[in-house]
């Protein structure tokens, strides 16, 4: 019996130590009040973005969420006003993977919304599920509708300034390898979806790179921030139903919060200070550093040039802004990828770690 408790206490002593020192999230600090303040985060009608978003209700902000689905957002909303007590919370549609619904919000937003202080680049997904695009769905969704939509809110961004944009990375930006000459190629399969999440997620480290390069000086300060390993929705949606039950109450166990995985973002969005690190990644509320591969300005360069034709904005640009499925694909990307994390906290789970596409 002496045995069985001794192995017992240090089970637990073990997990503590691991839950303090990485699964616990590190709280955001910042003690601003943003009562006249508009916000926009995207995919803010659950998980990690719900979080964020009622956090700067709670604080006062006006908070727009964009979110795909019309019924999960406006019973976002709903959610989010009672427990705030904030009436400042309004939906509006936005599917990231359709150029045009990005161009459609973007002159919805800027018709009726005098304001735009943050900009929270929330929502992502990690798997194509069913679709059948000609496009790569998993970087149209979280890099290049990002992109086009920080592109056409930034005057808006300037006019307001300081003003911030928050890009949702994640650490699986470390095993990410863009092959520029096939950036844009359909994903199939759960290994290529693998790695095309880790390529859009180095993209994001770089899009922030390149934009606060491009916005130095401008009063508009950009951040991308890692939200840790999250027991989101996400997880379950991607699980057969028979592994519910065994990865439920472990996943309770050894991953955060969505609250906790808001965090970071939180941070990134409010923390008073920070304003010399734009363009930097951040963890656990400070800046960790990145591979040479997420610190290449060339790189950098190169992708926000790229993604200018995928969105459509310069010449030569993508005009399937509006794609359907059924048409005819590309030869697949073969990206090679890198050794797992070594590193518990630094693991991507990227069925877990960030917004989805709501």
């Amino acid at each position: 019996m002496d045995g069985l408790l001794l192995g017992a206490g240090m089970l637990l002593g073990s997990y503590v130590l691991i839950y303090y020192n990485f699964i616990k999230a590190v709280p955001c600090m910042s003690p601003i009040n943003l009562k006249g303040k508009t916000a926009v985060v995207t995919g803010g009608n659950t998980g990690i973005g719900k979080m964020t978003a009622l956090e700067l209700a709670q604080r006062g902000a006006r908070v727009v969420l964009a979110c795909r689905s019309k019924e999960k957002g406006e019973a976002a909303v709903y959610d989010i006003r009672k427990e705030s007590g904030n009436n400042e919370v309004i939906f509006m549609m936005l599917d990231l993977s359709s150029l045009t619904s990005v161009h459609s919000f973007a002159t919805a937003f800027l018709s009726s919304e005098p304001r735009l202080d943050l900009l929270i680049h929330n929502a992502g997904i990690s798997s194509c599920g069913k679709a059948k695009e000609n496009f790569n769905l998993i970087l149209r969704v979280n890099h290049v509708g990002p992109f086009l939509l920080t592109h056409l809110l930034l005057p808006r961004l300037k006019a307001n300034a300081p003003s911030r944009v928050v890009v949702m990375a994640s650490a699986a930006h470390r095993r990410g390898r863009l092959d520029f000459s096939r950036l844009d190629c359909p994903v199939w399969g759960w290994q290529q979806e693998l790695r095309a999440y880790a390529d859009s997620k180095l993209a994001n480290v770089l899009f922030t790179r390149e934009l606060a390069t491009q916005l130095e000086g401008s009063g508009v300060t950009c951040y991308a921030a890692h939200p840790g390993p999250v027991n989101s929705e996400l997880f379950l949606r991607h699980v057969p139903g028979w592994l519910h039950l065994l990865l439920s109450p472990l996943a309770w166990l050894v991953l955060r919060t969505p609250r906790g995985g808001a965090q970071t973002p939180l941070h990134c969005a409010l923390q008073e200070g920070i304003e010399p690190l734009s363009g930097r990644y951040f963890a656990n509320c400070h800046v960790e550093e990145v591979p040479t591969t997420a610190r290449d300005d060339r790189a950098a360069r190169r992708l926000w040039e790229a993604s200018e034709k995928l969105a459509g904005l310069s010449k030569g640009g993508s005009q399937n802004t509006n794609p359907k499925p059924g048409s005819p694909r590309n030869p697949l990307a073969q990206i090679a990828t890198s050794p797992a994390l070594s590193r518990f906290r630094n693991l991507s789970f990227p069925l877990l770690s960030e917004g989805q596409r709501t």
